[in-house]
Formats: C-alpha cells, sequence, structure tokens
C-alpha cells in the first residue's frame, strides 16, 4: 500500500488539538481520519508532525497515512478536500517512503505567534490574535529574544507537569517584528519544542514589553529550570505552525492547480 505526504491547514479553533481523543471530541487528525477511511472503505492510521494544542492553527502541518487506493496524490487531495469541513484542508499531496515518519524525521520547525497590539479589540484577527490592549516595547523584547538563540535547555518555558527525557532543544531564530500598538509577530525556529514552550516564550517577552521584567533577565531565567519563574502561558489563539523542515528538498505549491 502506497504512503503518502499530506500538508494541511486548518483554523484550530473549533478544533480539541491535532490528536484524537478518547472522549470522541472533534480534533484534526479525527477529522482527517474520518475522510481518509471514507475513501479508503477501512480504517486509517494518520501520523502528524507536531501535536498541536486545542485552538492552535497551521499553515503548513505535515501528515502521514498508508493507503490502500489506486488514486494518484493530486486526485488523493482533491477527493479529501470534498469531504473535509471548511477549517481544514489539504494543501498538497506527495508520494512518501515506507515508514515515513512526520515527527521524527522533521529536521525544523517554524511556528508564529501574532499579536494585535491596538488599543480596541479587532474583531477580523479575533481567531488568529491575541489582543494585548497596553503598549508594548518592541526593542526590549527584540533585544531579549536574543538569548534565547542557540541550543540549551529550556526546562523553564515547558508546560507545567510536562514529563520528557530531556527539555535541551536548538532554536535557530527567534523574531519579534512588526509595529507597536499594530500587528507583532514572534517568530520562532528550532529542532523541536517542548509542550507549551512557543506560547510560555511569548508569554515571559510580553511581560518584558510591558516593562514588568528586565531585558536581561532570560539568561538567568533558563539557568533557573523553574518554569515558576516564567510568564505566564499566551493564549492558543495567536499560535500557529508555519512550516515543518525535512531537508529533502520537498516543496509544496500554496494551492492545489484549479483553486484548492
Amino acid at each position: 500500500m502506497p504512503t503518502f505526504r499530506l500538508l494541511l491547514e486548518y483554523d484550530g479553533t473549533d478544533f480539541a488539538g491535532w490528536q484524537s481523543q478518547k472522549q470522541g471530541e472533534r480534533t484534526v487528525q479525527g477529522t482527517l481520519g474520518a475522510a481518509l477511511a471514507e475513501i479508503a472503505g477501512q480504517a486509517v492510521r494518520v501520523t502528524g508532525a507536531g501535536r498541536t494544542d486545542a485552538g492552535v492553527h497551521a499553515e503548513g502541518q505535515v501528515a502521514a497515512t498508508t493507503l490502500d487506493t489506486r488514486l494518484d496524490a493530486e486526485t488523493l487531495a482533491r477527493a479529501l478536500n470534498a469531504k473535509l469541513p471548511s477549517d481544514l484542508a489539504v494543501l498538497a499531496v506527495s508520494p512518501a517512503a515506507d515508514g515515513f515518519d512526520p515527527r521524527r524525521e522533521a529536521r525544523s520547525k517554524l511556528y508564529r505567534y501574532a499579536i494585535w497590539n491596538g488599543g480596541t479589540p479587532s474583531p477580523l484577527r479575533l481567531r488568529r490574535s491575541h489582543h494585548v490592549r497596553e503598549p508594548l516595547d518592541l526593542a526590549a523584547m527584540q533585544s531579549a529574544a536574543v538569548a534565547l538563540v542557540g541550543r540549551q535547555d529550556f526546562a523553564s518555558f515547558q508546560a507545567a507537569g510536562s514529563r520528557v527525557g530531556s527539555t535541551v532543544r536548538s532554536l535557530s531564530r527567534v523574531c519579534v517584528a512588526g509595529e507597536a500598538r499594530g500587528e507583532l509577530r514572534f517568530e520562532l525556529e528550532g529542532d523541536g519544542f517542548l509542550r507549551h514552550m512557543v506560547r510560555n516564550v511569548v508569554g515571559t517577552l510580553l511581560e518584558i514589553g510591558l516593562g514588568r521584567r528586565a531585558p536581561d533577565s532570560l539568561p538567568a531565567l533558563l539557568a533557573a529550570r523553574d518554569r515558576t519563574r516564567a510568564g505566564p502561558t499566551a493564549p492558543a489563539c495567536g499560535l500557529t505552525l508555519v512550516r515543518v523542515d525535512y531537508g529533502d528538498g520537498v516543496g509544496y505549491p500554496t494551492r492545489l492547480p484549479g483553486g484548492m
């Protein structure tokens, strides 16, 4: 049976995260698996590059499935999009090697966190941005973010109660950009992320932007390896998984031919 690599986009607002839940909650993995099963006529296993939490979005989530079908990749993508809900779409499908594991084989991931720093709410940004009313010091956050680049222990930024073998991760880029009193974006790219790591980093940088924490405080915070010393977890609505890189040169179109 052929294995396929799928590129997914979704608005995570109404999903209970990526991973299927025993209690039957609506998830990305469950919704995609149900559509694939309908096409294949049997239960189908789907794996993903990252277990995005409830409310988190994706522009470039990668999934894999092995399917008993004679459909080619492009036809499979069209068939899936005909069955998927409006907040989940397949942007591209390509053949993959047997045993392709989108999580373990990923070289890096890029996440973006969006902030609306306007003085009034923005209904059009409600589902994709976190609204911070108070003015933010962009330069202070940019200065602080430099300390996060490199290979180091991010235990202070993992979700409380998480259990992993190692909390050491490598970030190749941490960028804070945009306009004060307008749209801001935080972009973090690295070889892997702890649960809630991006949202905890953003919550801490926001405290710096609000003047509640010194810009030069992050090295000591990293060294402490203590979650209670970092800032609050930023809301899920602002976070998007932008890209997963496998270092194999496989490119995807922005949309499938024919406007899909």
